[in-house]
This record gives C-alpha cells, structure tokens and sequence, in this order.
C-alpha cells in the first residue's frame, strides 16, 4: 500500500468492496481531490491493446491511462451510483483529476460513477455494493418482508373464519338433533302416559270387559 503523505485530505482503509480512499479533512465541493495517472496506451499498437485489468481508463478512441501503478491513490476511489466526486477528463492534456461534486466530511469515502461500459462489464454481473444500491436492496428486502408477513397473515385470517364457520356449522347440528331427540321423547312419553291411565281406572272400577252377548246368555239361562 503506497505512503501518503499527512497534507494529502485522504486515506486509504477498509471499504465494503475492499479498500477504499477517505476523506481525513473536510473538503469543499469543486475541490480537485487526486489525479488518475499512469502510463498512456496506444489503442493503435498491438502490444498496448492487448493491456486488460480494471484500472484502464479510457480518454478517447486512441488513448487510455493504465492506472494499475501503486503510485496511482487514485485507483483505489470505489465507484458509487450517487457519488460524491466526479473525474474530470481532459482528452487533450491526456489527463484526469478527481473533484468532489459535494462537501465531503472527514471519515466519508470518496468515489465517482465508473461509468455505464465499466458498470455493465465489472460491477452488474455481481451486483454494484455502492451504499445507494445496498439502500435499494435493503429496502426490496424489507418489502418483500413485509408482502409475505402480510399475506402469511392473511392466510390466517382466512384459515381461522373456516374453522370459526365450521364450528359454529357443528354446533347447529348437534343442537338440532338434540332438539330432535327431545321431542320423539315427549311423543313416546304421550302415549304410554294413555293407556297406562286407562288401564289403572279399569281396574279399580270392577269393569268387565266381556262381550255383551255373553252376558245375555247368562241372564236366560238363569231363568
């Protein structure tokens, strides 16, 4: 890790992608914050095409800055969605400075929007984890959170109204049967009650019940 000397408004520490460039002093926004330097490329020579890492940087269609040195601080500016620097690209100086496009507060990392070819290349195919696209996420998570506690809940809500319905179901069948039951109760009781009375009276009162063409026989006979 290169030396950087105590004037310098920055350093280098632990980001969440790895290593990141910080703020260690206040600076104001429009401030030239570093240069991205390192050795020119010529697109036109075969030997400088065939250069690949990602730290290139392109200025034109001709020439590109191979920024991979240690002695580019530079380099270790993070990219951000809603960053807080910018580079500044002069294609006829062949030459790129870093400048913050807000005040950037003492312990704050700096970064700057590598750009849509970069974007798309490095940091899409593994998700950019700029603290704007970790906010997104962090929020869709805590939606999609939401959405399945909402309709678990609902689901409940659901399951317990058909068990409610079909208790409440149960409970009127069995209060009709034993409404049923008591009333073929009664019916029995009735009739049994009847004839027992009958009964009862016809046997206190000496009544017979023989035939009256019986009775006749006996009378004429008896005479």
């Amino acid at each position: 890790m290169p030396a950087i000397s105590t004037k310098k408004p920055y350093r280098i520490g632990r980001s969440r992608t790895g290593l990141g460039l910080f703020a260690t002093k206040p600076i104001k926004k429009g401030a030239k914050i570093v240069r991205y330097f390192g050795p020119l490329l010529d697109s036109r020579k075969k030997k400088d095409d065939a250069i690949e890492n990602k730290y290139l940087f392109e200025l034109n269609g001709r020439w590109t800055i191979d920024g991979s040195v240690r002695e580019n601080i530079a380099r270790y500016i993070n990219h951000a969605c809603k960053p807080n620097a910018e580079s500044d690209v002069s294609a006829r100086k062949r030459k790129v400075v870093i400048r913050a496009i807000k005040n950037i507060e003492p312990g704050d990392e700096i970064n700057y929007d590598y750009g849509t070819d970069y974007f798309k290349a490095y940091l899409k195919p593994i998700g950019c984890k700029c603290a704007a696209c970790e906010k997104k996420r962090k929020k869709k998570r805590a939606e999609a959170r939401a959405e399945k506690a909402r309709l678990k809940a609902k689901a409940e809500k659901k399951a317990l109204r058909k068990a409610e319905k079909q208790a409440a179901k149960a409970k009127e069948n069995t209060k009709q049967k034993l409404n049923g039951a008591k009333a073929n109760g009664k019916l029995l009781n009735g009739h049994a009650g009847k004839s027992a009375t009958r009964k009862t009276t016809a046997a206190k009162s000496g009544i017979s019940a023989r035939p009256k063409d019986m009775a006749g026989r006996e009378n004429s006979a008896s005479a």
